[in-house]
């Protein structure tokens, strides 16, 4: 499908694909500040009208630069309440868990005072580490006010994987919001993972991509990608929740 550029007013490159609006960078850093910038601006908005808003991030190497630029925006970040979309089972202090990427990257400077609500927890298994996770992140107002997603190679999202024998379950469009546990087929690390219709359960999704590979990707997924081969397009398809794509080369 051929994109139509226009001008916006940060002199950015906007275009819309189907119901998805598409914000162009030159570089990594561009991005950051352009997509930081967008969720600041939401929070802002969200907390003119409500006493609390709500961020959830996604973790991987993507947002570190994105994190540390929103750490920066001047926000009353002690009304905001940050949690995640999906954490790996490790432990908070491992290098591999998304709550600790956060707590260095995101809750810091000016975000110091923001509340994290993270997904990790004591039980044995990540299968009843969902439902523990589920009573945290449950008891949080919805629908979340912003929604940040990254997307893999292979077109998962949050820890939504293809092949993992968890998907049906989470891409299920009957289901209530919740957690699973996920194992995926090759990457490390059991997970904890929202599933589809709690990352629905918001006023807005941000999905953060970058390179030639992951927009081949997306291309694929936005022009009608069997969910079960690329669980992303259960996100881009749909047409309740608002979707923006930040993109750099």
């Amino acid at each position: 499908m051929a994109l139509r550029g226009v001008m916006s007013p940060e002199g950015l490159a906007e275009s819309r694909h189907g119901g998805v609006r598409i914000w162009r960078d030159a570089d990594a850093a561009a991005q950051a500040r352009t997509l930081a910038t967008a969720i600041a601006a939401e929070l802002r908005a969200a907390l003119a009208l409500r006493s609390h808003a709500s961020l959830v991030v996604s973790g991987g190497r993507s947002p570190a630069a994105m994190f540390a630029v929103l750490a920066t925006q001047s926000l009353p970040w002690e009304r905001v309440v940050v949690t995640l979309a999906d954490e790996r089972w490790v432990g908070v202090d491992d290098p591999a868990s998304n709550e600790r990427l956060v707590r260095t990257t995101l809750l810091r400077d000016a975000a110091a005072g923001a509340r994290l609500v993270g997904m990790k927890n004591d039980a044995a298994t990540p299968q009843a580490g969902a439902v523990a996770a589920w009573q945290a992140l449950g008891a949080l107002p919805r629908p979340f006010d912003v929604m940040v997603l990254g997307m893999g190679d292979d077109g998962h999202t949050a820890s939504l994987f293809p092949g993992s024998a968890e998907l049906a379950a989470g891409l299920d469009t009957d289901a209530a919001p919740g957690v699973l546990g996920v194992q995926p087929p090759v990457a490390p690390h059991a997970r904890l993972s929202l599933n589809l219709a709690a990352l629905l359960d918001s006023r807005r999704i941000c999905l953060q991509i970058s390179g030639a590979a992951k927009w081949a990707v997306y291309e694929r997924a936005a022009n009608g990608g069997a969910v079960a081969e690329l669980p992303v397009s259960a996100v881009l398809l749909q047409r309740q929740v608002p979707v923006d794509v930040y993109w750099c080369p």
